[in-house]
């Protein structure tokens, strides 16, 4: 038996508003397992494995949330959620088969489960039924989509790719968080501004709102996965550099000119497969200035999302916007 997760903690939202959001919720669960059953049993257990491994269903809570800048949350803004958090579990069993990925969410991944093909398939097929969803939203609905789908793939292509040579690498980084992760954001928000009838104003703060905090959501897990320590978010710290992934923390350290940095730019460079020179580069990254760099970054992108909503008069729902981005960005140090 599975439940509806918890809506993410909003510390700012009234009791009346969270009531709003897990009710929706519930609504956008019910949907996303309606539209995944197959008459194949294996088919129904393979779209729902990511899906009943958990996840704070943040796209679809923001675009709930999003909406209640306008009407509030009706079916079509449910349908919208439901479109977005089935690209997002799409996204993720693509993503584990290019990363070798074992476990996703403290479950085996849907490749380790049962094999590339099967997981590349099924990412295949939640697209799809993501896209019948949407289409019963209109032509603007299904232009959308399919615009943010070609960023998605399209920085996911750049992420697995080196900088081209001439290209400044942190901008070239900046780009592919843009599309890998800030697309889908901000069209999570789009939607509910679109659906809750929202003035195209709104639409487009609420659109800019949403990459920006798409982009913070991931530079804080760059962070994350170099300042912390397992205990503290269940993640095992270090991931990214042991599979040679260049976040922007580390790109800062190659960019520096400073002799004593030789070190750490030498370890930076090589492969961190043996667990001593792993945990020698994490303890020199987590003194060096270009993690602090990269965290006043992070906060600046939270600071520009939420002036995206200055001109918004004051309400519940403005409120919690912004304590979401202040947890975004402050989940670490």
């Amino acid at each position: 038996m599975t439940t509806t997760p918890p809506v993410l903690a909003l510390p700012e939202a009234s009791d009346e508003l969270t009531a709003r959001l897990s009710a929706g919720l519930e609504q956008v669960e019910q949907l996303i397992r309606e539209r995944t059953r197959n008459e194949d049993e294996f088919i129904t257990a393979a779209n729902l494995h990511l899906a009943n491994a958990g996840g704070k269903r943040f796209r679809p809570v923001l675009t709930m949330l999003v909406a209640e800048l306008g009407d509030g949350i009706n079916d079509d803004v449910v349908a919208a959620a439901a479109g977005v958090e089935l690209t997002h579990l799409a996204s993720l069993y693509h993503d584990d088969v290019m990363d070798e990925a074992e476990l996703r969410r403290g479950a085996p991944s849907a490749n380790a489960l049962y094999d590339n093909s099967t997981a590349i398939l099924v990412g295949d097929l939640l697209f799809g039924t993501a896209s019948d969803i949407i289409a019963d939203l209109g032509a603007d609905a299904v232009k959308i989509q399919a615009q943010t789908f070609i960023r998605l793939c399209s920085g996911q292509i750049r992420d697995d790719r080196p900088c081209p040579e001439g290209q400044d690498p942190r901008e070239y980084y900046r780009g592919v968080l843009a599309d890998k992760t800030g697309v889908l954001v901000a069209t999570a928000a789009r939607y509910g501004a679109m659906y809750a009838g929202c003035s195209p104003e709104v639409v487009e703060l609420a659109t800019e709102y949403g990459e920006r905090l798409g982009v913070a959501f991931q530079l804080a897990d760059d962070l994350i996965d170099i300042a912390s320590d397992s205990g503290e978010t269940g993640k095992t710290p270090g991931t990214d550099l042991r599979e040679g992934k260049r976040t922007l923390p580390v790109l800062n350290v190659l960019a520096s000119t400073d002799p004593a940095d030789a070190e750490l730019q030498e370890l930076l460079r090589s492969e961190l497969k043996e667990p001593e020179r792993l945990e020698r580069a994490l303890e020199l990254l987590r003194v060096h200035p270009g993690l602090a760099e990269a965290r006043e970054e992070t906060i600046a992108v939270g600071r520009d999302a939420v002036a995206a909503l200055d001109s918004l008069p004051d309400s519940d729902a403005k409120h919690a916007l912004v304590a979401l981005m202040e947890g975004v960005v402050h989940r670490v140090g």
